[in-house]
């Protein structure tokens, strides 16, 4: 099957990329791109996908997406990480919730408790829609930035 993407090198990119992978001293999915644009190389040693894949402990859909990076966005895009196409999960609480439940913990305890435990103020904070919803672990580290104590 023939490439689609083609990795030709320039001598300064290959030089770039040769110092990269001899110092040593960059992220290791910088120094690992680096590694397959230098063997898929077609002026140099021209491996295959497969034979990049085994060497260097990767799928080969990661060499053929560093080549086409390579070959459609540039040198350096082919040295990041793929970009996300949708953003990551947002938090739940934002600064204005943390501190509304910062200041029910601040409160008096609820009648028949001796004080807030993580699980009432969660439940506390989701029945006062402070929050949609909200569980323990989040309420944890939630003041656990604070230097109140947590309980």
């Amino acid at each position: 099957m023939a490439k689609r993407y083609i990795v030709r090198l320039t001598d300064a990119e290959r030089g770039q990329l040769e110092q990269l992978v001899s110092i040593g001293k960059s992220a290791a999915y910088r120094i690992k791109h680096a590694h397959l644009l230098l063997k898929a190389d077609a002026d140099g040693p021209a491996w295959s996908d497969e034979q990049i894949a085994r060497a260097f402990g990767c799928h080969r859909n990661t060499v053929g997406n560093v080549r086409e990076r390579f070959v459609e966005q540039g040198f350096e895009a082919a040295l990041e990480r793929k970009k996300r196409a949708t953003p990551g999960r947002t938090p739940i609480c934002d600064g204005q919730a943390e501190a509304k439940l910062i200041a029910l913990r601040c409160g008096p305890a609820p009648a028949g408790q001796a004080r807030w435990t993580l699980r009432l103020l969660a439940d506390k904070a989701v029945e006062l829609e402070i929050v949609p919803t909200i569980c323990h672990e989040t309420v944890r580290q939630v003041l656990k930035k604070t230097n109140c104590a947590r309980i």
